[in-house]
């Protein structure tokens, strides 16, 4: 202590002492305001860190590239590949990546950079973060897991499938090239089912799913396919068993695999016949498509579920960061590595297609030039009719449109009787495939053509098996860490009981109907529960505990002052953008008639069935179940039916209240030597000013930091936050409160 303080002058004179603690403490040397829990105000020059020291039990990434691999891996799934090129084809081609941008700088940066902010921060899983940013809302986090364990249930399923193909890859030629021969004596007859179909199309839903024709007859269970979900299930445990340990380095191949392989097909993908035509078709825009609202919703809900907001699992990725990484860079970063992925499996996708295309319209007019030779030797047309140059053993596409526009001209009345097809490649490239159909009866098909076909399946099959791996991996994260952070279970034995109530649970959907299943719970568990769960995150961060706030949060945290662009999109564009977007979703599962595209086996083709009542019950629950954790958790902390959690909190802010209570006492010890009453409130000097939100906004009314409890309105840091009491006002106890 300094040797003219009032302390000191204390014991050699009588003298009253009146000076407050802001007195004394302005005589003392200078704090060391980066060491001191209790500095919420912002120094200039100086780093604020309120957080424990980073050795406090919890894992962590062994790497920056690590964690942004995890990211991307987990960002970066079967959409992209599957999903995306669906969408580009239906919406307009290159004119639907406008509003996929736009919308992408709108609502997917601003909350993937806010997701992966409060998980740093707080340092907890998705049910401890919200919890401790506002209790009221802690459904939030409880949502986020049961849908993670919804969309894992099925998730799986389709990693099985492509297990299956995998395997089934390792033969020459593939069991897929060719229908079936069915032998009946001396008789030898093509499969009529696959006749009918396609050789690619018999395989997927006979041979692997050996599908139903309803959802309401399960068909008992596809023996092939449990086995291959039992080895899916074991690979994602073991790559999920020791957290972020295993899962880590499990990324450094899942994630970089599939874009060697994305390469790779580009590249032979070009050297194909038509592939030029694909991705000209591709990128050839149709600008009207724009000016549809269906495009735009469309576009919002790819770019929701492109990043993987709302599932927890980038909150638990980023909770094993240092206090003090980047997370505007990454969050920028991964947005966009997502991005470039997406147009990167497009023009592979459209490639391969425009391939399959011409393989397809050089089909259609070798049979239908067949039907005109034999409708001029039965004199059915005139030979007058066929332009000289033709030469029918080799009739190219562009001869063959030259004869269909004359005959159609010429038998005006009676060319409807001749059924002939005009084969046009633009009507092949515009057969909309998504999902399962592109990846396991498009995509098969083609790869029937080329050379070395089954190295070029495996490789396939096996990106597929890694882009689910990685997504897998995020969503059990999203699962485990956050009952991790809340319960004192052992990780191991967590993560394998969860493994293995997932696999029995899966059951369902390896059933000979379990397709339908998926398609259920793809259409209904996630889409509107998420979107919910995130529009409730924007708002408690942006409105109950305040966008400046949060901004101040993020300059102490991250050295630098995020540009208000983010401000911006937190408080208004993005909640606006949600809000539209539930809306959009609800009035679209009102007016489409809930229903499943069976496989019919008589007609060789897919029909459209709508639910039975049960099945129509299901669906819903699904969206009841996954949004329940919401109002429940609401009520009960409302009427103070439940602990807000706090008594939950993770090593690192039990370590750092302790040391803010020791303060506390310091103070009030420091307060009792200048004979005032303990808990009496100082009266420092007015901190340097903060972040107060964008130029002309009003002041900071309470800039905290992150704190338990903060939608009450009350925190450890708020009781002693150092803001100037009114004058004559009564001293302010030194405690917390909760609720």
């Amino acid at each position: 202590m300094r040797k003219n303080s009032k302390v000191t002058q204390r014991e050699h004179t009588s003298e009253h002492v009146t000076e407050s603690v802001a007195d004394l403490l302005a005589h003392e040397a200078p704090l060391d305001y980066k060491n001191s829990s209790l500095n919420v105000g912002g120094v200039p020059g100086k780093k604020i860190v309120l957080e424990p020291p980073e050795n406090d039990g919890r894992p962590a990434w062994n790497s920056k590239l690590q964690y942004i691999l995890a990211q991307v891996g987990f960002s970066v799934g079967l959409g992209n590949v599957w999903r995306f090129p669906y969408l580009c084809q239906k919406n307009g081609g290159g004119a639907y990546l406008v509003p996929y941008f736009i919308l992408l700088i709108l609502i997917g940066v601003p909350l993937f950079f806010l997701e992966l902010a409060v998980g740093q921060k707080i340092r907890r899983g998705s049910i401890g973060v919200w919890n401790y940013v506002c209790p009221l809302l802690g459904g939030i986090g409880v949502s986020s897991l049961m849908v993670c364990g919804f969309v894992g249930l099925y998730y799986n399923v389709i990693i099985g499938w492509s297990i299956f193909y995998f395997f089934q890859s390792f033969q020459y030629p593939l069991p897929w090239a060719e229908c079936p021969i069915r032998r009946n004596g001396s008789l030898a007859i093509v499969e009529p089912e696959c006749e009918k179909s396609s050789a690619t199309t018999y395989f997927w839903y006979r041979q692997t799913l050996n599908t139903t024709s309803t959802i309401a007859d399960s068909g008992g269970l596809n023996v092939k396919m449990t086995l291959s979900l039992l080895v899916a299930w074991i690979i994602v445990c073991l790559a999920v068993i020791r957290g972020i340990a295993s899962s880590g380095k499990v990324m450094y191949f899942s994630s970089l695999f599939p874009y060697v392989v994305l390469f790779c097909f580009l590249v032979r993908g070009l050297l194909l016949k038509g592939a030029v035509d694909g991705i000209a078709h591709m990128f050839t825009p149709k600008l009207e498509k724009m000016l549809e609202p269906q495009v735009w919703r469309e576009a919002a809900t790819q770019v929701f579920f492109a990043l993987g907001l709302g599932f927890g699992g980038v909150i638990a990725f980023s909770s094993y960061n240092k206090i003090d990484n980047n997370c505007h860079f990454d969050a920028v970063l991964v947005s966009f590595i997502n991005f470039f992925t997406s147009i990167l499996a497009t023009l592979v996708v459209f490639a391969v297609l425009g391939f399959k295309a011409n393989l397809m319209n050089e089909k259609c007019v070798m049979e239908n030039g067949e039907k005109i030779l034999g409708y001029l030797n039965s004199n059915v047309l005139s030979h007058d009719l066929i332009p000289p140059h033709v030469n029918f053993s080799q009739l190219s596409t562009v001869d063959y449109a030259e004869i269909y526009a004359v005959i159609k001209t010429v038998k005006e009345g009676s060319f409807a009787e001749l059924s002939l097809d005009p084969c046009v490649l633009e009507d092949e490239l515009n057969k909309s495939v998504q999902g399962t159909g592109l990846a396991f009866i498009a995509f098969t098909e083609a790869m029937t053509h080329f050379p070395a076909s089954p190295f070029w399946s495996v490789m396939f099959f096996f990106m597929l098996i890694n882009l689910g791996l990685g997504s897998m991996i995020g969503t059990m994260t999203g699962i485990t860490t956050p009952v991790l952070d809340t319960y004192k279970v052992q990780k191991e034995l967590f993560t394998v009981c969860c493994c293995i109530i997932a696999f029995f649970c899966g059951l369902l959907f390896v059933q000979r109907s379990g397709n339908y299943f998926v398609t259920m719970f793809d259409d209904y568990s996630a889409g509107l529960p998420l979107t919910i769960v995130v529009i409730l995150e924007n708002v408690s961060v942006a409105w109950i505990y305040g966008t400046k706030r949060f901004m101040q949060d993020l300059e102490d945290m991250l050295g630098f002052r995020p540009h208000a662009f983010y401000f911006y999109m937190w408080k208004y564009v993005s909640p606006c953008c949600l809000i539209v977007l539930i809306t959009a979703t609800v009035i679209e599962m009102a007016i489409s008639p809930p229903g499943y595209n069976a496989w019919v086996e008589e007609l060789a083709q897919e029909r459209f069935q709508s639910y039975p009542p049960w099945a129509l019950a299901m669906c819903f629950s699904l969206i009841v179940v996954a949004m329940l954790p919401l109002p429940v958790v609401f009520i009960a902390r409302y009427f103070n039916l439940m602990s807000d959690g706090s008594n939950k909190l993770s090593v690192s802010y039990r370590k750092n209240m302790m040391k803010d209570i020791s303060n506390l006492e310091e103070v009030d010890e420091a307060r009792s030597i200048l004979g005032k009453n303990p808990g009496e409130t100082p009266s420092p000097k007015p901190p340097s000013q903060a972040y107060l939100g964008p130029p002309g906004t009003n002041p900071l009314e309470n800039p905290n930091s992150l704190s338990p409890n903060s939608c009450y309105g009350t925190s450890y840091q708020n009781a002693i936050s150092p803001q100037p009491p009114p004058p004559l006002s009564p001293p302010l106890p030194l405690k917390s409160t909760h609720g």
